[in-house]
């Protein structure tokens, strides 16, 4: 027996001795930064993509393919010579929100930050908090290796001003406190719609396709769509169904969700509190196309 399959069973089974009810975890104290930024951090699953197998924590050098080429992941320890340890606060906000780095290149859109561009600047300190306490690590990031025009970088400023929107997040004044977490998680730091939307032909997200599934996901998976429309089977599981499937990765058929999923919830929705995975719930069901 695999060990996540292992693991999935014993917190399957604890959850058969008390029944699965919507009681809220604890959540992080806002007052402890840094915990409140390691919540953020596993809300994000910033360690899936920057830690490499077999690798040091969040040294980087995961290798991404895609249609444009590989792309490397960078370390993001605290190490000041390699890593962001040397950052600036505003630093960090400007690579988060702008896709920008600290000299001013730009940033590929492997790295997310369409999505954390949705993120309020007190959650990105609190994160920046939480990575300035990890472990240094020496370890040179590793140049990607993209096809050309991908690999000049420059051409990325003509590609934001088509795909990217840095509009922050603004909750839904006629939508319910619960529904507007939910928003925010899953367009912010979850980043859901970069795997599950579809991409347009230099790497853009479909916007008006958010979360409709994408059939050439990473490492060139079939990624399922999330909205309640008819052809997604999401659309015909319960409350409790979705639950199961986001915090321990079972489907309602006994299945457990493999492949980059698998790593969302062992690093990611796993770790979320039941109120925050709730909420995420109930955004989902009010998204119809």
């Amino acid at each position: 027996m695999k060990p996540s399959t292992l693991k999935a069973l014993t917190i399957l089974s604890s959850m058969l001795i008390s029944p699965i009810t919507w009681a809220d975890k604890d959540t992080p104290e806002v007052s402890d930064p840094v915990k409140s930024g390691e919540y953020i951090f596993n809300m994000g699953g910033c360690s899936s993509c920057h830690t490499a197998k077999e690798g040091k924590a969040l040294a980087g050098g995961l290798a991404m393919e895609t249609p444009f080429g590989v792309f490397y992941t960078p370390n993001i320890t605290p190490d000041k010579e390699t890593g962001i340890g040397d950052w600036s606060d505003e630093d960090f906000i400007r690579a988060m929100t702008k896709g920008e780095a600290p000299d001013g290149s730009h940033y590929y859109p492997t790295f997310p930050y369409t999505s954390y561009s949705k993120m309020s600047r007190h959650d990105l300190l609190a994160l920046k908090d939480y990575l300035n306490q990890q472990t240094p690590v020496v370890s040179e990031n590793r140049p990607h290796d993209l096809s050309f025009p991908f690999n000049l970088r420059s051409l990325m400023g003509f590609w934001k001003m088509v795909n990217f929107d840095e509009t922050p997040f603004v909750p839904d004044k006629d939508k319910s406190q619960v529904w507007n977490r939910g928003a925010y998680i899953v367009n912010g730091p979850g980043h859901c719609g970069e795997c599950h939307s579809p991409r347009n032909l230099i790497g853009g997200v479909k916007s008006e396709e958010a979360l409709a599934g994408n059939l050439e996901g990473p490492e060139g998976e079939k990624v399922p769509g999330l909205t309640m429309a008819k052809e997604n089977r999401v659309s015909q599981w319960s409350d409790e169904d979705l639950l199961f499937s986001i915090q321990i990765g079972m489907t309602p058929d006994g299945d457990f969700l493999g492949g980059s999923m698998g790593h969302v919830i062992e690093n990611s929705t796993g770790k979320l509190s039941q109120e925050d995975l709730k909420a995420i719930i109930e955004y989902l069901r009010d998204s119809e196309s």
